[in-house]
């Protein structure tokens, strides 16, 4: 009796062992389509990261590519570093040649230069406010580079005017007129219309260093990444402007 009733089950086991048959068949197939064909196994991946970027409706999708996945094509990372630099280069360069400030520190970006190398102005002589309207420079320690110091002051593009009389630098503090907040911010507009430059330049080659990739990798691929490096150079625009916008609000108040 259990001999018959087991023989009723027998076409059903036989269709499940059919079924995972044919799953394993499947499975194997898949993975040996994938390992054929990488170059559009990565552009659909590198897809479907993009579209995690879009909005309901209207918005452009956003690519946000691993880096490890395409890092034989290109480090985005080291991209995202040079881009990183030129911002961090402008912030510096507000900081240092953008200033209204009478204070001693206003003088810790000039450097000096002098037959034995160039020197940071702090180093040379010590800056003292003798008065609101007027900053001394004692170069006793090194008084043969005080003419140095001197071409150094009037090339900082500070606007100063300073006056040598020995080892002693006497440097007016000039009048923080209308025109001169308004030469200022002229200047930050230069100094960032200078880094898009540079930043544009950084953009432009490592587009090209994913072209050189052509032969290897699908057009799709090629297409999503020369979009990833847009949307890096896009937000550090944005942030160059943002940092432009601060710094003229600053120098015209």
């Amino acid at each position: 009796m259990a001999l018959m009733g087991l023989g009723r089950f027998r076409p059903v086991l036989q269709q499940l062992r059919s079924t995972a048959v044919a799953c394993s068949w499947n499975a194997a197939l898949l993975v040996r389509q994938q390992q054929q064909l990488p170059g559009g196994c990565l552009s659909r991946q590198l897809a479907a990261k993009s579209s995690k970027g879009k909005s309901q409706k209207h918005a452009p999708a956003r690519v946000n590519i691993n880096a490890a996945l395409v890092e034989d094509i290109i480090d985005l990372k080291e991209v995202e570093r040079n881009m990183k630099t030129v911002l961090d280069n402008l912030k510096e360069d507000f900081n240092k040649n953008l200033t209204i400030r009478t204070s001693p520190s206003a003088f810790d970006h000039i450097v000096v230069t002098t037959k034995d190398g160039k020197f940071p102005l702090n180093q040379l002589g010590q800056i003292t406010l003798k008065s609101p309207r007027l900053f001394l420079i004692n170069m006793s320690s090194f008084p043969e580079v005080a003419p140095a110091v001197v071409n150094a002051l009037t090339q900082s593009q500070m606007n100063l005017n300073p006056e040598l009389d020995g080892a002693l630098i006497r440097v007016p503090v000039p009048q923080v007129t209308r025109e001169h907040r308004e030469n200022l911010a002229k200047l930050a507009k230069q100094l960032t219309n200078k880094s898009k430059d540079s930043l544009r330049k950084i953009r432009t080659s490592a587009v090209q260093e994913v072209k050189r990739s052509k032969d290897t990798v699908s057009e799709d691929t090629i297409r999503l990444l020369e979009k990833q490096i847009q949307q890096m150079t896009e937000g550090t625009v944005a942030e160059m402007d943002k940092q432009l916008a601060s710094k003229t609000k600053d120098l015209l108040e």
